[in-house]
């Protein structure tokens, strides 16, 4: 009896490791950082989430996140970076170019893998050696702008503009492939350009200025998020001086501008969630797993700015139409959050 007793309780106890062991299997630390605070970035870090916690009560792992926002601060960004490698995350997510390179750099010569976020140019920056195979322990989800589609957007609104205004950061990996690009387009086409760059809102907002000053028919930014922190503090000094604004993602049209052109951020961060839960559940290797991409083919017009403008919505999206997958309608908020309430 009493070895039977023993017995019983030696297999509890081996049921119990085994159970425990499963628990640990199933349990997965994500660290996430996000390069600055504005709402498409936000739209992708809070669909990352959500679609990990339902493919975690789907699949019954638990993905436990760690987040946090370095505010374009590179000081902060090491730290949240090293931060994490102490955690032992098993996964770290890069939201931004910025931020990709860092854990790019932070992770070399590591098993830990590394899925980046709203990367426009992984090539051209270095973090992987090619889209189809990415070649290290780092892929993921890319915003590529189709630039001439909006350039074509331009001209298709106002045939007769002879001077672009070309707004960015140019310290901003993301503009740099795109502004290249308009600059061919217009130089290939005979159309007049000025170019002025901002690091910070203050700057952006005095650039801004200074494009109507110069006369300008209309603006084009890329998917550079200091343009973006600063929309909603330039947007109206565009409408009043007639100005429309054409942009790289439709959080730009959120917060005024007059048209958003691009990919859908909130599915780049279920399409991020997804990569992630494949390298983490079914040992993916990042090096051979593909960075994806997204069509290009959705217009965002903000409806207020449109008719601040003094431009009427039908006619605007009778152009647009034939050039985009879709063309949708929006008005101004902080937050696409904001829009729900």
């Amino acid at each position: 009896m009493k070895t039977k007793l023993m017995a019983c309780g030696t297999a509890a106890v081996i049921a119990s490791m085994m159970m425990a062991s499963t628990v640990m299997a199933e349990d997965f630390k994500v660290g996430i950082c996000n390069y600055v605070d504005d709402a498409s970035l936000n739209q992708i870090v809070e669909n990352i989430q959500k679609r990990l916690e339902e493919i975690g009560e789907e699949k019954g792992v638990n993905f436990e996140i760690s987040y946090d926002n370095c505010n374009a601060d590179a000081n902060v960004m090491d730290q949240i970076i090293t931060d994490f490698q102490a955690d032992g995350v098993d996964l770290m997510v890069g939201v931004a170019t910025p931020v990709a390179m860092r854990m790019q750099a932070a992770t070399e010569g590591t098993d830990t893998p590394v899925v980046f976020s709203a990367v426009s140019d992984p090539v051209g920056t270095g973090l992987v050696e090619s889209n189809e195979a990415p070649g290290a322990n780092l892929t993921g989800t890319s915003d590529y702008l189709d630039t001439v589609s909006i350039m074509s957007l331009i001209f298709a609104q106002n045939p007769e503009a002879e001077k672009i205004g070309l707004l960015y950061d140019i310290g901003q990996d993301s503009s740099t492939t795109a502004i290249e690009s308009a600059k061919a387009y217009l130089e290939e086409n005979n159309i007049e350009y000025v170019e002025r760059t901002g690091t910070t809102t203050d700057e952006v907002q005095l650039a801004a200025q200074a494009l109507v000053a110069d006369g300008v028919d209309a603006v084009f930014t890329p998917t550079d998020n200091t343009i973006m922190t600063a929309e909603l503090s330039i947007y109206e000094t565009f409408v009043e001086a007639g100005i429309p604004h054409y942009t790289g993602a439709d959080s730009f049209a959120l917060n005024g501008a007059f048209v958003g052109y691009g990919v859908d951020y909130a599915n780049l961060g279920v399409e991020t969630a997804e990569m992630i839960a494949d390298i983490l559940m079914n040992d993916a290797d990042p090096a051979v797993t593909p960075v994806k991409t997204f069509d290009n083919g959705t217009a965002t017009v903000n409806t207020e700015t449109c008719e601040g403008l003094g431009l009427d919505l039908v006619t605007v999206k009778a152009a647009f139409e034939p050039l985009c997958t879709q063309v949708n309608e929006i008005v101004t908020a902080e937050s696409f959050g904001d829009l729900e309430n």
